[in-house]
């Protein structure tokens, strides 16, 4: 076991599993030579050279356009897009090629690829580098999406991730890469710990897609979260005094939806809490199937705290994501139906 940064965990499981599989290739703007904007991939290209981790153009249609082919070629590619606000240009080769190559050439052809992004806020990047669009890939079939919350959990599920045989968007929440936060901004960001889940095997390990983690127990209320509003949930309950079930969901597709139904049959509430808008964000899909599934056990609405519906406000950002009070006002008004 090592003490390692989400940064590190990421960086390890590419490392690992490039040494694994001569076909793992990774590339992307500026992740060769300089290693990355968050230097994820420090240190990949000196290790396997140039042509298993190359830097591109300023291109994410062609980068994943790219990626495509060399998956339906038999590679498997890890790409990443420098922050998922770039993703858009790449959007309908996400959608249109790599969503749907197993289907439209009835299974001859796989879309084996990974398409890491930095995602979220939190480094005051404003509109342009915080966005969270995970809603914009969970709504479409074909695609796994994935969002750690935890070094452990990052490099298990990115290795699961590259070795799957279907197309999975990987976003990383940044505000995470180098340490978790109570979700404050006047506190500093604190180091990882084990408690953290920062101590991280080393070598090959994997955490299934597809299977949430209970963080922590409680009979109260259920809590659905993923990333960094994991860290910002549990500083809710424990400030608001909430014997508070809380759920790390980490693959939103596919969806644990077994531990869910598991917690809010026992609790009888649930609140969902997600750093993106609300209007048709992640949230409301998680309200809908736990609405649908435990109805007859619910003793409150599901309810929803999420960011605000309007372009990403730079200089409103701790405003706009919920915080430990809006999360605890939330958690005391289902707690008082």
């Amino acid at each position: 076991m090592t003490r390692r940064t989400m940064i590190e965990a990421i960086r390890d499981a590419m490392d690992v599993s490039m040494e694994r599989n001569d076909d793992v290739v990774v590339f992307g703007e500026d992740v060769g030579f300089f290693g990355g904007v968050f230097r994820c991939t420090a240190g990949l290209q000196k290790k396997y050279g140039p042509s298993r981790c190359f830097d591109t153009p300023i291109s994410e249609a062609g980068i994943v356009g790219a990626a495509i082919g060399m998956a339906g070629y038999g590679l498997r590619p890890c790409v990443e897009i420098q922050f998922a606000d770039y993703v858009y240009p790449a959007y309908d080769q996400i959608v249109s090629e790599a969503a749907r190559i197993r289907y439209r050439s009835n299974g001859q052809f796989t879309a084996s690829m990974v398409v890491r992004m930095p995602t979220g806020g939190g480094i005051f990047g404003g509109q342009t580098h915080s966005q969270s669009p995970e809603a914009l890939f969970t709504h479409v079939a074909g695609l796994k999406t994935v969002v750690p919350s935890n070094p452990h959990d990052a490099k298990g599920l990115l290795i699961a991730a590259i070795e799957d045989d279907d197309p999975v968007i990987f976003l990383e929440p940044k505000r995470l890469y180098n340490g978790p936060f109570d979700g404050y901004h006047d506190r500093p960001v604190k180091p990882w710990s084990s408690s953290d889940l920062g101590e991280v095997p080393d070598g090959h390990y994997t955490v299934p897609l597809g299977k949430a983690n209970v963080v922590r127990e409680g009979k109260a209320v259920t809590m659905l979260s993923y990333g960094t509003m994991v860290h910002v949930s549990l500083a809710a309950a424990e400030a608001a005094g909430v014997d508070a079930e809380i759920i790390d969901l980490r693959t939103l597709v596919p969806l644990d939806l077994e531990t869910i139904k598991q917690s809010v049959l026992k609790t009888g509430r649930c609140v969902v809490v997600h750093e993106a808008t609300l209007t048709s964000g992640f949230g409301a899909e998680l309200a809908a199937l736990v609405q649908d599934e435990c109805f007859f056990h619910l003793e409150a609405p599901v309810r929803r705290v999420a960011g605000w519906d309007t372009p990403y406000p730079h200089a409103q950002e701790w405003d706009y994501f919920p915080g430990p009070d809006r999360i605890a006002r939330a958690l005391q008004e289902v707690l008082e139906v």
